[in-house]
């Protein structure tokens, strides 16, 4: 078979491509490769002309690449005349308004949360977190929490076992880092923490708390006191009322709980605050000296201040929110508000 009918016979496959190119039986680019790549039909074409005596070289070449620029236009129309016809096909109403998409929001524990340790940060204060699951021992023995201790019942604490818990505070994870680094120290835990108690509008099993730790030499109460209304005032403005009250925790001695005014405005506030219009947020206290023995710091060198923040109630306060089972029903409505 000489090179013109070779040159044929592509002819006839190509137009019997192109039939099942309509049928959508073979792909455009299945074509294109098979006839015009570097080893396709028509490049094999070029490697035959060696064998074509010198007189018909001219013609035979000229036929080949008639050939492959027939094949190319014939390829590219195709594909313009298929862009347009998938155009048509869109049958788009441009004045319609565009799809819109949900770009998602942060939950705002987490927004309070990082509001929180970014107004500490900038005091000099830096973050840890350590294990939600943890010993009998750290949760409440380091804390000057012995066993049979009635603090205890201050805590309804969810056991694994004889000797694991979840932890009922992120106070933990500060006896855990005091003994590994010695003083001064000033840290915050931020953390999950449990607790076995009745689901309400003001309480939860499981809550999220930001611990406080400073220890130093003369550290004093009024350093604590001027350290949290600093805080109060960052976060909640100017003019936020606060106050501290007497309090106990076997950890810090002395203690004090703080609150931070909500208003008697409605029910709700009314509700909340169980008609006082306060809301506490956070206990505090100068650090027990038998927890800095259980690290083994001197106590008579050192000595400092605790303080555990509970997130929920700020958030509450921080957005009006009225009843914390909201922040953990996973409702994207209420969710979707704190952009």
């Amino acid at each position: 078979m000489s090179i013109i009918d070779d040159i044929s016979k592509i002819k006839s496959n190509f137009k019997s491509d192109l039939d099942l190119l309509n049928l959508k039986k073979i792909n455009s680019d299945d074509i294109k490769y098979k006839y015009l790549g570097r080893k396709g039909l028509v490049s094999n074409l070029y490697s035959l002309l060696s064998s074509v005596d010198n007189a018909e070289k001219p013609l035979v070449g000229k036929k080949i690449n008639q050939l492959k620029l027939d094949i190319s236009d014939k390829l590219n129309s195709l594909s313009k005349t298929r862009k347009l016809d998938t155009n048509k096909s869109l049958d788009l109403d441009y004045s319609l308004p565009g799809i819109s998409y949900n770009p998602g929001s942060i939950h705002p524990l987490t927004l309070i949360i990082q509001e929180i340790k970014d107004i500490f940060n900038k005091i000099g204060f830096s973050n840890i977190y350590g294990s939600e699951v943890d010993t009998d021992y750290y949760n409440f023995e380091a804390l000057n929490i012995p066993k049979h201790h009635p603090a205890r019942d201050m805590q309804d604490t969810f056991y694994l076992n004889n000797h694991s818990l979840l932890r009922t505070h992120t106070s933990s994870s500060q006896v855990h880092f005091m003994e590994n680094n010695n003083p001064p120290i000033r840290i915050l835990s931020p953390g999950r923490v449990y607790r076995n108690e009745d689901i309400s509008v003001r309480s939860y099993c499981l809550f999220h708390q930001i611990e406080g730790l400073y220890v130093d030499k003369n550290v004093s109460f009024s350093d604590l006191k001027g350290t949290l209304e600093y805080f109060a005032k960052q976060f909640f403005g100017p003019k936020t009322k606060i106050r501290f009250r007497p309090s106990y925790f076997p950890f810090t001695e002395p203690s004090a709980e703080m609150d931070v005014y909500w208003g008697l405005n409605s029910d709700s506030d009314y509700r909340i605050t169980k008609g006082t219009g306060w809301l506490e947020i956070l206990g505090c206290g100068m650090v027990n000296p038998q927890v800095f023995k259980s690290v083994d710091y001197d106590v008579k060198k050192w000595n400092g201040y605790a303080f555990g923040l509970g997130i929920e109630r700020i958030a509450m306060l921080k957005y009006g929110i009225d009843d914390i089972r909201l922040l953990y029903d996973g409702n994207i409505n209420f969710l979707g508000q704190f952009k």
